[in-house]
């Protein structure tokens, strides 16, 4: 084996329908989501050679994320590299542009990635169900990135069907310039709400099709999140409010928070409203495509 160097881009998501029901004996919640992929990208550059002993090192151009053992992207590396019998030191330079606590499972994109082009770079061969089943160990949102664009994920997230949406549509993502942790988002949905209502017998009906459209997907988005995280950040209500005047067909929070996003039929609109937002201070707004699949490129 000679040094080897893979480039990786690996796509946001943003939760087209995020059910949160009932609690699992292990303590987790079953959710129902419908996913989709968006175009704006982390980027991982992996380079390994031969080596006498195993060695994994992270480095990341974000100072503020911890690039120790605890940071997915490193449990990753070691979970596939556990697997092999060759001894490597694999070098690993992430960029981040996917905001961090945002409810854009960047971090698990990031996991799924890693995962991917180690599975390239050691021509390992592994299905799709194999690189998922390793990424379940890591994060309930990691299986979603090896069938992307689009699927309807439940279970605790292990359960992924893949779909296809049809039709066009631009998002428009916007960060207020904090997270929503996630175990925080979870206990306040416990606290508030008097029960859980079982899926609708429309969202039950999509659960069943391997093709959707994005006009009968728009009425029928919802987040179990939006009503306890809103209650505690204004803002965010505020933010999907004002996606809506801007002339989005819908506006939702994605995943836990805390980024709202909203959905415009056309590439102006929405980029006319990301710079609405973009000159709010310490917001950040991004217009892109619901699209995208993690790629692999050598370099």
């Amino acid at each position: 084996m000679t040094s080897t160097t893979l480039l990786v881009l690996t796509p946001a998501k943003v939760n087209l329908i995020l059910r949160v029901l009932e609690r699992r004996p292990d303590g987790f919640h079953t959710i129902w989501s419908l996913m989709h992929t968006v175009g704006l990208n982390d980027e991982l550059i992996l380079t390994m050679q031969p080596a006498a002993a195993s060695r994994i090192t992270l480095r990341c151009d974000q100072a503020d994320l911890v690039v120790d053992q605890t940071n997915l992207v490193y449990r990753a590396a070691e979970l596939v590299l556990a697997q092999v019998s060759r001894t490597i030191d694999l070098s690993i330079s992430l960029t981040k542009r996917i905001p961090m606590g945002a409810g854009l499972g960047g971090g698990s994109s990031d996991a799924a990635a890693t995962i991917l082009g180690l599975n390239r770079l050691l021509e390992l061969n592994w299905s799709v169900e194999q690189m998922a089943a390793l990424g379940q160990q890591l994060g309930s949102d990691v299986p979603f990135f090896f069938v992307a664009p689009a699927a309807c994920v439940s279970g605790r997230g292990e359960h992924v069907r893949p779909v296809q949406v049809r039709g066009h549509r631009w998002i428009v993502l916007v960060s207020p310039g904090f997270p929503v942790p996630t175990k925080w988002a979870y206990q306040q949905l416990a606290a508030t709400r008097a029960g859980v209502r079982p899926l609708s017998a429309a969202v039950q009906s999509l659960d069943q099709r391997s093709v959707l459209d994005w006009s009968e997907v728009v009425p029928l988005m919802e987040n179990d999140f939006e009503a306890p995280v809103f209650a505690h950040h204004p803002v965010l209500a505020q933010i999907k409010s004002q996606l809506l005047r801007l002339g989005a067909e819908v506006a939702l929070l994605s995943g836990s928070g805390a980024t709202t996003f909203g959905v415009f039929r056309d590439q102006a609109a929405a980029q006319q409203a990301a710079d609405v937002f973009g000159r709010n201070p310490g917001m950040t707004a991004y217009a892109v495509p619901a699209t995208g699949v993690p790629s692999t490129t050598v370099l």
